[in-house]
């Protein structure tokens, strides 16, 4: 049994008589990545806060190495080797790869009014943090805003890897990208866990999360569905527990008593439900 990073215990998480998150349970482990799965409004950007000391939790235990832990800011959760890497990425399009890298930890040297930063270190170890990942660019002087979005995404994770993150938080790292540019993200968030990472996988799309995830945990509505080890669950499973079976089955019966059972519409919807039965 691998090491456990962070547990969570029926962690939730209020805003005055508004619940938006609630009962949350899960693990995550050294060299696994923890799936998080959910549509829109499912608590997934509170749960993310709730990790990364962006948002106090309300209710439940949030244990980092063993040991009870209440983040009031990003700094404590930092502190203890937790990186997110957002959506947004924070990075300067304009700057080149390596001033991205050490963006706010650049290091210098000299001394006094000499003292300037250190670009040859900066460069090198850009170069060889990125090789290190299996990311090959072409030049770190490059402006970052001419990478694609898969390649500014490995960059991202790179540079939390370098910086000592033990837990990476991913938040929909393939949300906008293509085909090809979501499968070289995917084997990058799977090189993090061969270097022995807890990584927690933030996402919508049960076909990116599957291939690469050890563990899933459902949420809808700020409630978790259940947490799942893969052995536990096919694609079919999971991609029918995020599809909500149910709920498109009453809107199969909805459609047909409106449109006909003709219609072409119901009669897709109709096969949908039926796959998902299946």
């Amino acid at each position: 049994m691998s090491e456990t990073l962070i547990e969570v215990r029926d962690i939730g998480k209020r805003y005055g008589n508004v619940i938006a998150l609630s009962g949350v349970t899960t693990s995550v482990h050294a060299g696994e990545v923890t799936c998080v799965l959910g549509d829109n409004g499912a608590g997934k950007s509170t749960f993310i806060k709730i990790l990364a000391g962006a948002h106090p939790h309300s209710d439940g235990e949030l244990v980092v190495d063993g040991e009870p832990r209440h983040f009031t800011s990003p700094r404590d959760a930092q502190a203890l080797g937790i990186a997110t890497v957002y959506q947004d990425l924070a990075v300067v399009p304009l700057m080149p790869v390596w001033r991205n890298f050490f963006l706010g930890q650049e290091p210098t040297k000299g001394w006094g009014p000499l003292r300037r930063l250190d670009r040859e270190t900066m460069k090198r170890t850009t170069s060889t943090e990125l090789a290190a990942m299996g990311i090959d660019l072409r030049d770190v002087d490059q402006p970052i805003g001419t990478l694609s979005g898969g390649e500014r995404q490995c960059v991202a994770i790179a540079r939390a890897v370098y910086f000592g993150a033990r837990v990476l938080i991913l938040d929909e790292p393939t949300a906008a990208l293509g085909v090809k540019q979501s499968g070289v993200v995917l084997k990058y968030i799977a090189r993090a866990r061969e270097r022995g990472l807890g990584v927690v996988f933030i996402t919508h799309n049960p076909h990116h999360a599957y291939p690469v995830g050890d563990r899933f945990m459902l949420l809808r509505r700020g409630r978790s569905m259940g947490d799942f080890p893969k052995s536990d669950l096919t694609l079919d499973e999971l991609t029918a527990m995020m599809a909500g079976g149910a709920e498109l089955e009453a809107l199969s019966h909805e459609l047909t008593a409106e449109l006909g059972q003709d219609s072409e519409v119901a009669q897709t919807m109709s096969q949908d439900v039926k796959v998902l039965d299946t």
